[in-house]
Parts: C-alpha cells; structure tokens; sequence
C-alpha cells in the first residue's frame, strides 16, 4: 500500500470514503506481494489507483471494492487460476491470490493521515486487521515501533504504542508483540491465533500489513560506478549513501540519486552508523588503503549484503590482508567478490545492473540462469529478510 498511500491520504483528508483492497496472500506464481493495494475512490468517476495482481483481475477487484463502499461489509475473496475462457475472473499466471477488501474512511480509519505522516519520515508502524474468522472481520490496530504502553514520542520523535482494537486484550497484546518482531524484519503477512487470542491455534487470521523504513544500501567509493549502482539501488527501494573520504568526489552534485553524500574515512563513517540485517554495503573503492579498514569493520556488522568490486587478483590480495588483520574464514566467507552476477558487465551501468540482479537474487533465491533454461515455479518465496 505504500505505493499509494499518498493519493488515499488526500481522499480521505478531503472526507471521501473508498474501497480498499490489500493483497493478503499468495500461492504459487502470483504477480504481486502481500501488501500490494488497490484503491478505488466512492465519488465522481471511481477513480482507481495501485494494482493488485498485475492486469488478472483487476477488474473484478474494481467491482467488489464499490460493493464494499456501498455494504460497508470487509470480504476476503480468493483469484485463482484462470480457465479457458479468456473472459474469466482468474490468473492466467497459474497463481492464487486472496484480497481483503474494506471500505475506508475518516470515521472507521482516523489513523490514517498518523501513518502517512510516519511513513514520509521513516518511522516505522503497522496496521493489523483481522481478516477472518469468528469475532469482528476488519477490525484494526495500528501499532507504533516501541514497546510500551505510552503514546507518546520517545526520545527520537517516534510515536510509541498502539491504537484500536482487534476485540480482545488477550489478542491485541499477542499481536503487539508479533507486529513489533515484524517491523525489525521489514515483513508483511499473516499471524494466526486461536479464538480468544491464543498464540496456538488458527481460527482467526490477523493480516499486518508493516510499514518499516527503507533499508539501506551503503555505497563507498565515488566513482562513476558509484553513481550507477546509487541509481539502481534507489530504483530498488533502498535508502542509498555514498561515502568517499575525498572531498572533491563526494558531492551531491555527482551523486543526484544518492539520498545522502558523506565526505568521512569510510571505516570510520561505517562503525558509527545503523547497520541491520536488511542492509547492503557496497564496496567499490578498489584500494586497499580504504577497502582493508573497511570490509574489516563490514564483515563484522550484520548486513545482509557486502560486496566489493575489483578483480580476482585484487580479491586475493585483498583476503590476504584481512586474514592478517584478524577476520576468520566464517567472517571472509560473507564477502561477496568480485561484486555482482556475472552477466559480462563492462559499463558502470551494466555493472549496477549485475549488482542488483545479485540482491534480488540472494533476496528471493533465484538460480541466476536464463527462466528459459529452467523449470518449475517463476517466483520464489522469501531467501533474505
């Protein structure tokens, strides 16, 4: 939904209600993630905003969300794969998709404009909806990145604790606790409990949907290839920074996709800095002056990525003096040298590319061949947190 937030923030700021239907779940080849939304606005022409499957069965999704604005009642409809007639309600990609549908608006939604606000500064909240089973079928809960009872801001601004209610204390307490390990990880999905809240048992499904910031790519190194890869990492969604130690390179000027330019020793910036599981680093300097103190503080950080880019003989080298700085073969066995899949990159372009095609690689399992050389299910599930 974070795609589209900011036009249904403007319906309902200006008192419109509208149909909201959220990808829940998927099975097999389905074009979208859960989290994928598709709005359609209650007045005038039913203006239609996101996408839900791709084209599929958007229309069908279009049809149900103006009966649920005019019912006010949720559903949760399953699209399945689609039969001979062309015609048909279903995915021609062979996968199954479930959608909540809700209608929203000011009165039963008076979080909404919190929650585009927090997402716009990066503060990490999620909204849990109860999606099926026995008790209230769209009931919500927005629950806050701390864990604690207070609403008011912490120390750094965020707002704390939880609005709304799922039905019962029992559950909007065991769903707190999953939604805050969730919003760590960045992930969306379902949590199942038992009727009255239980952590055992799947009568009622809890749909929570997270808005956690944008995970991070750091890049070291200002170079032309720096650029191209700030570029592509931006396209992927990543919260990108570029660091050089040479004032002269590190400019915003160079680096216009960058979120960020910082002029520091790359070690340095990078042992003061926020590193977490979902993070990439990218170490494009080629020098070892830089690179050594560097991947030295890197491959002891939790990042998820940590590539640097040179030749095979500068990569051996390059092992060399970080077995005799003291990094274990577990440590050196993270670094991922030379950087990218190999897809006979040459241009800083092309080798963005084949950085990027290595992170969506390591994130969602692929093989890294040719579809046309394989067989069995094109999409994967999740690899990487």
């Amino acid at each position: 939904m974070r795609d589209i937030l900011s036009r249904i923030t403007k319906w309902w700021e200006a008192g419109e209600s509208f149909g909201l239907a959220t990808v829940t779940h998927t099975y097999r080849s389905a074009p979208r993630d859960p989290g994928a939304a598709l709005a359609v606005s209650a007045a005038g022409d039913h203006e239609v905003v996101g996408s839900v499957s791709g084209g599929c069965v958007e229309g069908a999704v279009y049809e149900l969300s103006l009966e649920v604005c005019q019912s006010g009642a949720p559903v949760l409809q399953t699209y399945g794969v689609s039969d001979d007639d062309a015609f048909a309600v279903g995915l021609t990609c062979g996968g199954i998709i479930d959608v909540f549908v809700e209608r929203v608006d000011k009165a039963g939604f008076p979080e909404l404009g919190e929650i585009a606000a927090a997402v716009e500064r990066g503060e990490p909240v999620a909204v849990a909806t109860v999606i099926s089973g026995p008790g209230q079928v769209g009931a919500r809960r927005v629950i806050w990145s701390r864990d604690t009872a207070s609403t008011d801001a912490g120390d750094d601004g965020w707002r704390c604790g939880a609005s709304g209610t799922l039905g019962t204390a029992r559950l909007d307490a065991a769903v707190d606790d999953d939604v805050r390990g969730m919003l760590a990880q960045g992930l969306t999905g379902i949590r199942r409990y038992g009727e009255h809240g239980e952590r055992r048992g799947d009568a009622l499904s809890v749909f929570v949907n997270c808005f956690a910031p944008a995970p991070r790519m750091l890049v070291f190194g200002a170079i032309d290839f720096a650029a191209a890869v700030a570029r592509a990492g931006k396209f992927l969604g990543y919260h990108v920074t570029v660091c050089d130690a040479r004032k002269v390179f590190a400019t915003a000027s160079r680096f216009p996709d960058a979120d960020e330019v910082v002029v520091d020793w790359p070690h340095r910036f990078l042992a003061g800095t926020e590193v977490d599981a979902r993070t990439v680093i990218c170490v494009l300097t080629h020098d070892p002056k830089f690179d050594v103190p560097l991947l030295e503080v890197a491959l002891r950080t939790p990042a998820g990525y940590i590539g640097a880019m040179g030749s095979r003989r500068t990569h051996d080298d390059r092992l060399g003096r970080l077995r005799e700085a003291g990094l274990t073969s577990a440590e050196l066995s993270r670094l991922r040298s030379p950087i990218g899949l190999d897809l006979g990159a040459r241009t800083p372009e092309e080798t963005a590319v084949s950085i990027a095609a290595e992170l969506i690689q390591l994130r969602w399992g692929g093989t890294g061949q040719a579809l046309t050389d394989t067989e069995g299910r094109i999409h994967h599930q999740l690899a990487l947190s």
